[in-house]
């Protein structure tokens, strides 16, 4: 976990949020954008008796630093992905194949490690919207510098000059770059669903809707709640299925029984989010999975599952004991 620096460094700390949320949009995870922002801030700390503030501001000075880190970082590995953009649609089944490997996922990140306590609201609701897992995999489709670009002038509304004194590049070079990021954007199949408004009363009567048939083990309630062209599935599993009618045969499956769960909410992704936790042979409830919906139109379009919980733990932290419906749901602000 990020260790907070002493000293100048006290001047350096109020940028670790942004920083690490601009990062997380780069690499696509939560893990890999922290080391890059505690890179980053020791670099700054170590070379502070050379930053100039004639030359750059100490928040740009900061953003050239971590972009350099990242872009060295995204040198050495393959574009992360949803489960989506690896293989076609299964047929529900016995079978998930084999796990693949921590890093071709686009990998969660709590809230409260890449977004700002305060500020404009309509500030902080754009840059929650730019931190979902369908963003997120959409970036990751540009090209580095391109996906630098796109973030700093359409996420954190950069001018186009200040790009362009970054990236040690021309005004023009940066407005081609975000041309070309926002074709690519647009020719992108995702599905991201609605903004998440907790404080939305039919938003909020849905999910815990979900939840309560979730927890009631009730398949029929639950699958009434999915569009027909839902999608499901489970990193670290390529598997995922479309369609309302094989997402219920999958938990119609005595063998991957969800019976005895329960839901517990997180913020995380600017999306609904919940730890899903099991009872072990003592009762006790432990973590199972990290769970993200995407709703739309008044139904949930996507499940995603993390089924990698103990290695979530450490970046999330452990759940509370679970609450009973109906559900409160963490500020997200």
């Amino acid at each position: 976990m990020a260790e907070t620096l002493t000293g100048e460094g006290s001047r350096l700390e109020p940028f670790r949020a942004e920083l690490t949320g601009y990062c997380y949009r780069l690499l696509g995870s939560g893990f890999e954008a922290e080391d890059a922002v505690q890179e980053t801030l020791l670099r700054a700390w170590r070379s502070f008796d050379r930053y100039d503030e004639q030359r750059a501001s100490l928040r740009t000075w900061l953003y050239s630093i971590a972009t350099n880190i990242c872009l060295d970082m995204l040198r050495s590995t393959q574009r992360r992905a949803l489960a989506m953009d690896l293989s076609r649609a299964a047929d529900a089944g016995p079978s998930v194949g084999e796990p693949v490997p921590e890093r071709v996922w686009i990998q969660p990140v709590p809230d409260g490690l890449v977004l700002p306590m305060d500020g404009d609201p309509e500030e902080v609701a754009v840059r929650r919207e730019t931190i979902r897992l369908a963003f997120v995999a959409a970036l990751q489709h540009l090209p580095p510098r391109q996906r630098v670009v796109l973030i700093l002038r359409d996420v954190l509304r950069w001018k186009a000059g200040e790009v362009a004194t970054l990236l040690e590049t021309t005004v023009a070079s940066v407005t081609s770059a975000l041309q070309r990021a926002r074709s690519t954007l647009k020719a992108v199949d995702v599905m991201p669903g609605e903004p998440f408004r907790p404080s939305d009363p039919a938003q909020r009567e849905l999910l815990t809707r979900y939840c309560a048939a979730f927890e009631r083990h009730d398949i029929t309630a639950l699958v009434a709640l999915l569009h027909e062209d839902a999608t499901m599935s489970m990193p670290p599993f390529a598997w995922w299925l479309r369609g309302r009618d094989r997402i219920r045969q999958a938990l119609l499956d005595p063998d991957a029984s969800c019976a005895g769960a329960r839901l517990v909410p997180v913020a995380a992704n600017g999306s609904p989010a919940f730890w899903q936790t099991r009872p072990g042979p003592d009762g006790v409830h432990a973590p199972f999975g990290l769970v993200f919906l995407d709703v739309f139109e008044g139904l949930v379009r996507g499940i995603t599952t993390y089924l990698d919980a103990d290695r979530l733990i450490p970046l999330f932290g452990a759940p509370a004991d679970s609450p009973r419906t109906p559900h409160p749901f963490p500020s997200h602000r």
